[in-house]
């Protein structure tokens, strides 16, 4: 992954709400909730602008690899923001990242990528993104 990216790097936010089972034990938002905020920040961008149809698509993206860093605690009950753009898209696969942001913060809490392999549903092999979800991919594509 890439230096820190701030708020100015990505054009697609979606905002979210943390909840009160996302805090852990320290009072703050436990890791494995920031996966769960990148899943879903994702798929909304994939079900809005590259029209998938999560229960009836037979393609769908398969998550193969994914990171996160951590650079400054979030909390329950919180308002974030969710940065979205695409870093690298081939024939099969894709690659996001992610940054989550508190209200008015220019730079993340935590930033991170994953890796969609697009797959025939029922075969699991990796087939070409279809056009409409790469379209929708491509616009959100970083130029750096």
């Amino acid at each position: 992954m890439q230096d820190k990216l701030t708020r100015s790097d990505f054009s697609v936010f979606y905002t979210m709400e943390t909840r009160w089972s996302d805090n852990d034990i320290y009072g703050h938002v436990n890791n494995v909730e920031y996966y769960g905020y990148f899943d879903s920040a994702v798929n909304r961008y994939l079900i809005e602008q590259g029209q998938l149809q999560i229960h009836i698509a037979n393609v769908v993206g398969f998550v193969v690899e994914s990171k996160c860093q951590y650079f400054s605690p979030i909390a329950y009950p919180e308002t974030i923001d969710i940065g979205l753009r695409v870093s690298r898209l081939s024939q099969r696969s894709v690659t996001y990242e992610l940054g989550i942001f508190q209200q008015d913060s220019e730079i993340p809490s935590a930033q991170g990528y994953f890796v969609h392999v697009f797959v025939n549903r029922n075969t699991n092999q990796a087939v070409a993104i279809p056009d409409i979800i790469r379209q929708a991919l491509e616009a959100i594509k970083s130029n750096r």
